[in-house]
């Protein structure tokens, strides 16, 4: 690491970009099944409160129900990630996406047959804790696929592929190219077809495109079992002080995916526009998207933990005005300025998660932070529900300024923990030999920059 910093001879730097990223050998094995896979994530809660809202009447019923589905990933997804990193993904995924399957088509039953709260409830358990985890495993077969990290590794990885941060802006993009199709088709479905049509068609993406994607072996990271002699028990990725902070994060951009959709929604019906629900909503996972592709194409300066306190303030702040709007142009326009902030956010989360945990915590490490989207939707989706009922659409955009500011001041708080410091730590160590300035970097920003774009700074 000193002689590295020290050298007089920069170190060639390796080109990165989307281009030099899917010419990584497998790579379209498993993306293209893989989107397939996750296409209904986006379509789950926004079925289930077009559904209840025309079977029962009230956003306040249709949000509870679809929180509950939201409560349930939450508290399920972390040991779905768990149990793929130890026993393979193969093994987690085919009979979570069966199970999926049965629950929501028991779900939906249910409410055509005007079942009572505490029944839909009940079906609405299974069907959140089935919600098959793709993303972390697309994420963690990204990382297998790069070669970052052994399996049975202990610690944080120290030379991490430059491909990498390249990597999470892409699965940010596929991410939110989700919420851009999922929305809108559920929209399409419910309100032109048939009320069930969203969530039917929700459970039949999922089962075909999980089995498509279980099928796909090769390319999986291989299982780490906990082994009997291992000098150390396999922790949690929860235990890592880092990952609880990005948690908190990730809980306050779920309450603006959630408060989103009820806000929106009751936003369209309010104004008697019902189809333009979809569309504005899909103009706020555009923005994502569009954020989401620049993230990857630019070779970031600034330290990671910046760059998220950053797009974290710029959402707050944006947040802060939805409730105020009174049209739905204006109100696209601001949806779209929220999108933008959200994607840097998730990109800089997940590349800083991956440079937290030791590698064979890595799926469990990523289902946390998705887990915590999903439990923040569902706070910010029943409360939204609770607010437009009580109060009207506008009222129901105070949500995600709730849910944002929390946790906004809660991660400022505790930036601390959310600095890669196995690298940091590196650095310190050499700096009796390291460039000077280098070193004050670090003290200053903690930015873990590798040694050739130092360089080339310079």
């Amino acid at each position: 690491m000193a002689s590295a910093v020290s050298s007089d001879t920069p170190p060639p730097v390796q080109r990165v970009g989307y281009r030099q990223l899917l010419r990584t050998p497998g790579a379209w094995t498993f993306l293209l099944p893989g989107f397939a896979a996750r296409q209904p994530f986006a379509m789950l809660t926004i079925s289930i409160v077009l559904l209840l809202r025309h079977t029962t009447g009230s956003y306040g019923v249709a949000g509870a129900v679809a929180a509950v589905t939201g409560v349930s990933m939450a508290l399920c997804a972390p040991q779905s990630g768990k149990l793929a990193d130890r026993h393979g993904q193969r093994a987690v995924l085919v009979p979570g996406v069966l199970l999926h399957a049965a629950a929501a088509a028991l779900l939906t039953a249910l409410a055509l047959a005007h079942a009572p709260l505490w029944a839909l409830i009940a079906a609405a358990v299974p069907t959140g804790a089935s919600v098959p985890q793709v993303g972390p495993m697309v994420r963690a077969r990204w990382a297998a696929a790069l070669g970052d990290g052994a399996p049975g590794g202990s610690g944080p990885r120290p030379g991490r592929h430059p491909l990498l941060a390249t990597a999470a802006a892409f699965e940010s993009v596929t991410d939110e190219l989700t919420f851009v199709i999922g929305p809108v088709l559920a929209t399409a479905l419910s309100t032109a077809v048939h009320p069930a049509s969203g969530l039917i068609a929700e459970a039949a993406l999922t089962l075909v495109g999980g089995l498509l994607f279980a099928a796909r072996r090769r390319t999986a990271p291989p299982p780490s079992p906990a082994r009997a002699d291992a000098r150390e028990p396999h922790a949690s990725a929860l235990s890592v002080p880092g990952v609880r902070v990005l948690a908190v994060a990730f809980l306050g951009i779920g309450s603006v995916f959630g408060g989103m959709q009820v806000a929106l929604t009751a936003f369209t019906q309010e104004h008697g526009q019902p189809g333009l629900n979809g569309v504005l909503y899909g103009v706020f996972a555009a923005g994502n998207m569009l954020a989401g592709v620049a993230c990857g194409a630019i070779a970031w300066r600034t330290s990671p933990r910046r760059r998220l306190l950053t797009a974290y303030a710029a959402l707050t702040l944006i947040c802060s005005t939805l409730w105020a709007v009174s049209s739905a142009l204006p109100l696209g326009g601001l949806g779209l300025l929220a999108g933008l902030c959200i994607a840097p956010a998730l990109i800089t989360g997940y590349t800083l998660v991956d440079a937290l945990v030791p590698a064979a915590s890595r799926t469990e490490a990523f289902t946390w932070l998705t887990g915590s989207v999903a439990l923040g939707q569902a706070a910010a989706v029943t409360a939204g529900g609770q607010v437009a009922d009580g109060f009207g659409a506008s009222a129901a955009f105070t949500v995600p300024l709730a849910g944002t500011a929390l946790a906004l001041m809660t991660v400022v708080s505790l930036r601390a923990h959310i600095a890669p410091r196995g690298t940091t730590t590196a650095i310190r160590q050499d700096r009796h030999t390291a460039d000077p300035s280098v070193c004050q970097s670090v003290r200053n920003d903690d930015t873990i920059a590798p040694a050739s774009a130092r360089h080339s700074s310079k």
